[in-house]
C-alpha cells in the first residue's frame, strides 16, 4: 500500500497550517497539530508522548519525490519483485498458511495465489516491514514537503491506532511513507478496512498474519474484486495492430479486442466468464509484452495507483499458480536482475575492491558508483551505473584485477 489515494481526515487536518515548514520551526508546526489532534479526539497526553519530542527527518523528503513504481525501467522493477526466490518462498507459504487462505477466500472471494502475492510485494512475506518509525515519518511530512494534509491525516490515524491499543507505538515501523505490516496498510487504510480475524480482539497487522491477509482480502474485496475471475492474460497482438486503443481506462467488449485479432499468448481461448469489459495494457510499449485486463486488475491497481505494481502483483500470483514467466521480452538490450543477481553483482564488486557495504541486493549509490568505474574499466557504454545484465555477464566473465597481476 503506497500513497496515492488523500484522505478527508487529512484535509480537515491541513486548515491552517499548509505552508511548507523546515526543520528549524517544526516545534510551531507540531503545536498547531496538537489542537488539531485533541479536537479530533485523540487525547492531549497521547499525542505529548509520541509527538511533541518528534525531531524530523528532512531526508524523507528525496524519498516522497522519488517512488520506484514511477521512476524504475519495468523491466527491472518486475525482475527484482517476481524473481524465483519471491515465487518459491510464496509458494511455502501458500502452503504452510493454507487453512487460513481458505477461510480468507470464504470470506471474502478473493483467491489465496491473490492475496499472498500482495504479501509477497508488499513485505516479502513478512520479511521486509521497513524500518522507519511511523510517528517520526508522519509528523515530518505533516510539517514539511508536499502533500501536507495527507499525511496529517495519516498522522491523526496512527495516534488513534495507538490509543486504541491495537498495536503499540514501538511496532509502528514501516516505510518512509507510513505503511506498515505485513501488508503495508496505511493508517487510514487501517481504520476503513483492517479486519480482526484471529479473534483476539485486536486488528493486529504486524504480529497476526490470519489479520493482515484477512485485511487485505478485504479491501481487494470492497474494491471490485470478481470472485473465480482472472484480472488477465498477456496477449499477442496481429501485425499493424493500432494501439492507439490502449490504456488501463480504455475499455471495450472483449469482442472488440478478438474481432480485431487479439488472442492470448498461450494459445488458449478467452474464458467466457471474464465478463465483456477489458482494456489493453501496454507498460513498455508496441514492442514489449502486451496484456489484456479486466475489472480484477482495476482491484488490484487501487492498492497503489501504478500500473507496475498492479501487474507485478497480477503476474505473481500465475506465477504462484504454477504458470510460467512472461513469453514476450521487454524491449531492452539490458533486462533487469533478480535478487539474488543483483547480489551476485555486489559479491562481484567486492571482489574487486569496491566499498559498497554489504551485499544486501538493493543497488544503492555505492554500488552505483562501483558498477560506473567498472563500466569505465570494461570500457562500457553508456557509463551510467546501471546494474543490469550486461555488467553483471561482463564482471561474471572478467578476470579481477587482483587475480590478473603477476604474482596475484
Amino acid at each position: 500500500m503506497r500513497i496515492s489515494i488523500p484522505t478527508l481526515a487529512g484535509a480537515l487536518l491541513c486548515a491552517g497550517f499548509c505552508a511548507t515548514a523546515s526543520a528549524a520551526d517544526i516545534s510551531s508546526c507540531v503545536q498547531s497539530l496538537r489542537g488539531k489532534a485533541v479536537a479530533a479526539g485523540i487525547g492531549a497526553s497521547t499525542f505529548d508522548t509520541h509527538v511533541a519530542g518528534v525531531v524530523a527527518d528532512p531526508s524523507l523528503l528525496e524519498l516522497l519525490n522519488r517512488q520506484p513504481e514511477f521512476t524504475t525501467p519495468i523491466w527491472d522493477y518486475m525482475a527484482g519483485l517476481v524473481d524465483q526466490e519471491r515465487v518459491d518462498d510464496g509458494r511455502a507459504m501458500l502452503r504452510t498458511h493454507a487453512d487460513t487462505l481458505a477461510r480468507v477466500e470464504a470470506a471474502y472471494g478473493v483467491d489465496p495465489a491473490t492475496v499472498v502475492a500482495v504479501w509477497g510485494v508488499e513485505s516479502d512475506y513478512g520479511k521486509v516491514f521497513g524500518k522507519r518509525p511511523l510517528l517520526i515519518s508522519l509528523t515530518t511530512l505533516s510539517c514539511m514537503g508536499r502533500r501536507q494534509s495527507f499525511f496529517r491525516g495519516e498522522l491523526l490515524e496512527t495516534l488513534r491506532i495507538v490509543q486504541g491499543g491495537d498495536v503499540s507505538a514501538d511496532k509502528l515501523v514501516g516505510s518512509w511513507a507510513g505503511a506498515f505490516g505485513h501488508t503495508q496498510f496505511m493508517p487510514s487504510t487501517y481504520r476503513r478496512i483492517a479486519v480482526d480475524f484471529d479473534g483476539d480482539g485486536r486488528r493486529d497487522l504486524v504480529d497476526s498474519i490470519p489479520d493482515a491477509l484477512a485485511s487485505t482480502a478485504n479491501y481487494l474485496k470492497r474494491s471490485g474484486w470478481r470472485s473465480g475471475q482472472p484480472w488477465g492474460y498477456e496477449v499477442r497482438l496481429p501485425e499493424g495492430f493500432d494501439t492507439s486503443v490502449s490504456g488501463r481506462t480504455s475499455r471495450r467488449p472483449l469482442s472488440y479486442w478478438t474481432g480485431r485479432g487479439v488472442s492470448r499468448i498461450d494459445g488458449q481461448a478467452f474464458e467466457p466468464a471474464v465478463g465483456t469489459a477489458a482494456a489493453l495494457l501496454l507498460p513498455a510499449g508496441r514492442s514489449g509484452p502486451a496484456f489484456l485486463v479486466f475489472k480484477n486488475f482495476d482491484a488490484i491497481y487501487s492498492y497503489n495507483a501504478a500500473e507496475s505494481y498492479a501487474l507485478a502483483i497480477a503476474h505473481l500470483s500465475d506465477r504462484l499458480r504454477g504458470q510460467g514467466g512472461l513469453v514476450a521480452s521487454w524491449p531492452t538490450d539490458d533486462p533487469g536482475l533478480s535478487r539474488a543477481e543483483r547480489r551476485e553483482l555486489q559479491t562481484l564488486l567486492l571482489e574487486r575492491g569496491h566499498d559498497i557495504g554489504e551485499v544486501d541486493g538493493i543497488i544503492g549509490s555505492a554500488s552505483r558508483a562501483a558498477i560506473k568505474a567498472e563500466q569505465q574499466r570494461l570500457g562500457q557504454q553508456p557509463v551510467d551505473g546501471r546494474g543490469g545484465q550486461r555488467v553483471l555477464r561482463a564482471l561474471r566473465q572478467a578476470v579481477p584485477p587482483a587475480a590478473a597481476a603477476p604474482g596475484g
